[in-house]
């Protein structure tokens, strides 16, 4: 329990980044299947997580 309160900034922006994710997959995706990334919802779902918790680990505080 303490890991997610200590990471819960991170957490939130791995749930906001998957949802964009499979948001993009499912209204954009890939025409053909030749798309690495957006080929497959789990892909895209998992990248967008990964970015996702990327951008938001920025806006972590640094307690010494």
């Amino acid at each position: 329990m303490n890991f997610i309160l200590k990471h819960k900034i991170i957490i939130i922006g791995m749930f906001i980044g998957s949802l964009s994710g499979y948001l993009y997959y499912y209204f954009v995706g890939c025409a053909n299947g030749t798309c690495r990334i957006t080929s497959n919802p789990l892909n895209s779902t998992l990248y967008g997580a990964l970015m996702g918790s990327l951008v938001f680990s920025m806006f972590k505080s640094k307690i010494k």
